[in-house]
């Protein structure tokens, strides 16, 4: 579908209402079935906290989906994999599932988007390097992106209103920059215009104080489709080069890779070992609110998100330079901090994400 102005404003108050009907009867189910995250020595929350949060997302992407967007074969391999995330989700909300069975079902959902949707990564240009990749690696780079940003995405969800945040500000962003390179008719568009309306109807609910959380329910199909989105704009021209989503995604990969290498360092498992020393628990660490912890990392996102669209713009060279410096400063101050290095003794504790 072509969208319009009033076809946007339609799109995401509709998505926005449903999701906040909706929100708190999934609270209610949550509370039902026990799908609930208790507070121990790992938690930031200090009592019970509803999760299946996602559920709320995931039926108003529904609705936006059979209100708004064209059925195709491409949409149907979306839902068919989203299907399969938030049975997942639901199940491990309720009762953990082991890593490698969340690992073996996002690639599931990932191979399905692939072989029966056809979207893969065919070719990549970023700052003027351009590779192109034949059969199978195509589809085999396309999974492992998806999978991991899905995994970039979950790790993200530590505080109150961070996943859902920083998924917003990526769909607000790639709707901007879908209207200023005219690629309103893409699929890309229209999901991310759902999925806006979607998670900021929830985020109302989840904005600290949260009172329901996103659960891997929400933060495994949030992931699954900022994936395919970034997919479908590549394809479709709405970006114009890879970086422009690995920009406005900058924080939650840098603190996935951080994640990793600490944990490399410290010779644990470096996809397997929770810990408490991301980059928002630094700043809770640094005595910053929950809230203004939450708003530090907005605010960061809104930056690099604002050098996406000036990317998209043609400003390419200037965005570059100006990127360059803000990432050396991010990383300044984030290694400023103890996300690599643990220095505090009595600092043992573990935390899911």
């Amino acid at each position: 579908m072509f969208v319009n102005g009033h076809d946007v404003f339609i799109i995401v108050f509709v998505t926005f209402l449903c999701s906040l009907v909706v929100t708190p009867i999934v609270e209610k189910i949550a509370h039902h079935v026990k799908a609930l995250d208790y507070p121990n020595e790992r938690r930031l929350n200090k009592i019970p906290m509803p999760t299946l949060g996602g559920l709320a997302i995931f039926f108003s992407f529904l609705l936006g989906y059979m209100l708004y967007a064209r059925s195709s074969i491409q949409m149907l391999s979306i839902l068919m994999g989203s299907f399969l995330l938030i049975f997942m989700g639901l199940i491990d909300d309720i009762n953990p599932l082991k890593t490698r069975y969340q690992l073996v079902v996002q690639i599931l959902a990932s191979a399905i988007v692939v072989f029966y949707g056809q979207i893969s990564l065919d070719y990549v240009s970023i700052l003027g390097l351009n590779l192109t990749f034949s059969e199978p690696f195509n589809y085999l780079i396309t999974i492992v992106l998806i999978v991991s940003i899905i995994n970039a995405i979950n790790l993200s969800d530590g505080l109150d209103g961070l996943c859902s945040g920083i998924s917003s500000i990526y769909f607000f962003t790639i709707s901007i920059i879908a209207f200023i390179m005219n690629a309103q008719q893409g699929l890309d568009t229209t999901l991310s215009l759902i999925m806006l309306g979607s998670i900021l109807g929830f985020l109302v609910y989840n904005f600290p104080p949260a009172r329901v959380y996103l659960g891997d329910t929400g933060s495994n199909f949030l992931g699954f489709i900022i994936a395919v989105t970034t997919l479908l704009g590549y394809k479709t021209a709405t970006f114009t080069s890879l970086i422009i989503p690995l920009i406005i995604l900058a924080t939650p990969i840098i603190d996935v890779l951080l994640s990793i290498f600490r944990r490399i360092l410290k010779k644990q498992n470096p996809f397997n070992t929770p810990d408490r020393e991301h980059f928002h628990h630094q700043l809770l660490n640094m005595q910053f609110s929950t809230r203004s912890s939450l708003l530090i990392i907005y605010g960061i996102d809104i930056l690099f998100a604002g050098l996406s669209i000036f990317y998209a713009l043609g400003k390419t060279y200037y965005v570059i330079f100006i990127y360059i410096g803000l990432m050396i400063i991010f990383l300044f101050l984030v290694l400023k901090t103890d996300i690599l290095f643990n220095h505090h003794k009595n600092n043992k504790n573990n935390d899911k994400k």
